[in-house]
């Protein structure tokens, strides 16, 4: 089914965004790369079942729409971009307001109708051309929806596949084939980094058995992202979360690793904004050091909505934002709030938008990894080069991501043979981390090779 079947469905009157939340920074790509010159965008979707429903956010997701663009410049020159597409993670209102299908087949409309934007228009880079069509989007996406206060995080989700093929397609058009090439050069020094291994941040879900979390320390994985927030009201919410964390913790807690300094197991938490409170936090944090996990906690990703302003910095522990940094003006207002680290999400806001946050957490010495989407192995890869680019996260002494399409979709293995690189050392997980060679900068992670697969399902040609 492609985008000329969802361009039917109702008409939006094109609007201006006077005004965006961040602020636009300037682009000096240098003078000499070739322009963007879109001639065609074409996209397309399928779906991916997860094995099981996978909660976060007070929701389950059943599965996931896996959408691949093609961008097609005046000389024949293609960008092929993928997304995954999550309306859970983008905004949970528009996700209980419609069902699965129906909220992913709004954020499908939205894509496409970012792609008409593009075609028959000159952009200088991915960025720009980002920036150009954002605030139009964003306009069209809370008409689209009927949400007047619609997240941002929807309309960049929607935006990923049109971004990377963006940025294939540029890197094809000026001869590039390395990440530190094709960046823009205020972003090169924050992605300077190489490192030889990422640390994978093993996503412990609401209904997952001991058995499993069991079996994934003797696998030799070392650091555990324990999914809290669960459904309720706030009191029900911490008195599930305390009690998950105590028999996770009776799992692990004598488990002895050779893969960090210590020799302890680490655990982050995620509470992607469902507490309102910072008393909870703080109650969370207490019951830990009650029960001896303080010691193992590495960090707390996003445990307050985006409403609560508070100061974390008095908490105790690394506090990370992810949700609630939608732009550079965002980021610096976090770290003025005591948050003490940054999950980055180039697979869910865009690649171009995600540079912008880097460069402010450069600039204040602020650790960043990357955070999942439940994404499809291709942008594993992809989130992993990114990852991999950023200084060694404290305490770990390499990089850390997260990934758990493994262990969500029912489709993995088949989903793994559509890589342009399958079977790489470099895309299995070996004791817990992913392990770099020169093979995987050499080719970027497969940042800018088409996948065969993908490239026909977005062309309609399979």
């Amino acid at each position: 089914m492609d985008r000329r079947y969802f361009l039917k469905h109702g008409t939006v009157a094109l609007t201006s965004l006077s005004l965006l939340q961040g602020y636009t920074i300037k682009n000096d790509l240098e003078s000499k790369t070739t322009k963007l010159m879109i001639a065609e965008a074409i996209s397309n979707f399928e779906r991916e079942k997860l094995r099981y429903p996978f909660g976060f956010k007070g929701g389950y997701l059943t599965e996931l729409w896996q959408v691949a663009t093609q961008i097609k410049d005046t000389k024949g020159n293609t960008g092929l971009g993928l997304s995954t597409q999550s309306v859970l993670y983008g905004d949970a209102d528009i996700f209980a307001s419609n069902s699965e299908a129906g909220g992913n087949a709004l954020m499908y409309v939205l894509a496409n109708k970012a792609l008409g934007k593009l075609e028959g228009r000159t952009f200088e880079s991915p960025i720009v051309a980002i920036d150009k069509i954002l605030p139009g989007i964003y306009n069209e996406a809370k008409q689209l929806t009927g949400h007047s206060d619609l997240n941002i995080n929807f309309v960049y989700n929607a935006l990923v596949s049109i971004d990377n093929a963006l940025w294939m397609l540029f890197a094809k058009q000026n001869g590039l084939s390395s990440l530190k090439d094709v960046l823009p050069f205020p972003y090169r020094e924050a992605l300077s980094f190489r490192n030889d291994k990422v640390a994978v941040m093993y996503q412990v879900s609401y209904g997952m058995s001991l058995s499993s979390i069991r079996k994934a320390a003797e696998d030799g994985y070392f650091v555990f992202k324990i999914k809290t927030g669960q459904p309720g009201t706030e009191e029900e919410m911490l008195q599930k979360d305390k009690e998950r964390l105590l028999e996770i913790h009776e799992v692990l807690k004598n488990v002895e690793t050779d893969q960090t300094s210590t020799g302890k197991l680490y655990y982050t938490m995620d509470a992607n904004g469902r507490y309102t409170l910072k008393s909870s936090i703080e109650s969370y944090i207490d019951f830990a050091r009650k029960i001896g996990a303080f010691d193992h906690i590495l960090l707390y990703e996003e445990p307050l909505s985006e409403e609560n302003q508070e100061s974390v910095r008095d908490l105790g522990l690394i506090i990370a934002a992810d949700e609630s940094i939608h732009s550079a003006a965002d980021a610096e207002r976090k770290i003025k709030l005591g948050y003490g680290a940054f999950a980055l999400k180039p697979i869910a806001k865009t690649l171009s938008e995600t540079l912008k946050i880097v460069e402010i957490a450069h600039k204040y010495s602020i650790p960043c990894f990357c955070a999942d989407l439940t994404v499809n192995p291709i942008l594993v890869d992809w989130n992993k080069h990114i990852a991999a680019s950023l200084a060694p996260f404290p305490k770990l002494g390499m990089a850390m991501m997260e990934t758990n399409g493994d262990m969500n979709y029912e489709n993995w293995e088949e989903m793994r043979t559509r890589h342009p690189f399958s079977g790489a050392s470099w895309t299995l997980v070996k004791q817990g981390r992913f392990e770099l060679d020169e093979h995987f900068y050499e080719v970027s992670g497969g940042m800018f090779t088409a996948s065969l697969y993908y490239t026909k399902l977005a062309t309609g040609s399979h």
